[in-house]
């Protein structure tokens, strides 16, 4: 068997794994917490209601998306596909073993995993290249969608992680109150999605945020200043979706990049 023909099988076991994990950590659930209840247990404003993580929903039915796709016969030749390597494979185990440190309460741990998660995404996407007028269709939506969802809900996750395990060290803030913290941590957030739109326009990216900052203009009712940062973030974000979309349309029927063969 190729080496080709081994990493695709090893990224439908990695992938497996990890949705079984992640469906245990509320099922049984892993220590006798869910992910829900780990959560609560903080006092943070950089939190949002939760409905919000409803996207781990779509999050993963897009990566058996692209669990599928590169399994097809005919992506063995995709050099596109091939530039990732183990990169997957090491983003599902860092999600798995995040799961366990959370439900364990090891919080510094979990931060520990989450970077990793949050490297080898990064890894993935400049790797894939990512922007919006790359590639054709099927790979837009089985290979671009997937890792521009899943790397912009764990930029926003790692913010959240890194508060919670400050609030965990019961960290002072320096002075500062945790509401300013949260706008600050908000703002970072932006200028992070920002960065993404002025380097890739990726929307799918942006809407991850925008999703995120709603959810917590949402559940942060009691902190009027972090509930005006947030709104205020997702409109900015929201005129900047709908001036790259604008920008977007005369590209979106011209005849998108040939696929790396090899």
């Amino acid at each position: 068997m190729k080496k080709e023909q081994v990493l695709v099988w090893l990224n439908g076991i990695a992938f497996l794994i990890m949705i079984t994990v992640n469906g245990l950590a509320n099922a049984l659930p892993i220590n006798g917490l869910t992910t829900g209840e780990v959560s609560d247990s903080f006092d943070i404003y950089f939190v949002p209601a939760a409905y919000v993580f409803s996207i781990w929903g779509l999050i993963y039915l897009a990566l058996i998306g692209y669990v599928v796709y590169q399994a097809l016969p005919g992506q063995r030749d995709n050099l596109r596909l091939k530039k990732i390597g183990y990169w997957f494979i090491i983003s599902s185990a860092a999600n798995s073993a995040w799961i366990f440190s959370w439900h364990y309460r090891i919080f510094p741990l979990t931060v520990v995993v989450m970077l990793i998660l949050l490297v080898s995404l990064i890894m993935i996407y400049l790797k894939l290249d990512i922007t919006h007028d790359n590639h054709d269709q099927f790979e837009r939506w089985f290979v671009d969608f997937p890792f521009s969802l899943y790397l912009g809900w764990i930029s926003v996750a790692t913010i959240a992680n890194i508060s919670s395990l400050l609030d965990f060290w019961g960290w002072k803030g320096l002075g500062i109150s945790a509401e300013v913290w949260a706008v600050i941590m908000l703002s970072v957030g932006i200028i992070l999605a920002l960065m993404i739109a002025y380097k890739r326009k990726d929307i799918v990216f942006i809407l991850v945020f925008i999703w995120a900052y709603i959810g917590i203009a949402v559940a942060q009712k009691e902190a009027p200043i972090v509930v005006f940062a947030a709104w205020l973030g997702a409109v900015i974000l929201a005129i900047l979706v709908l001036m790259i979309s604008l920008d977007m349309l005369p590209t979106l029927f011209s005849k998108p990049k040939p696929k790396l063969r090899g």
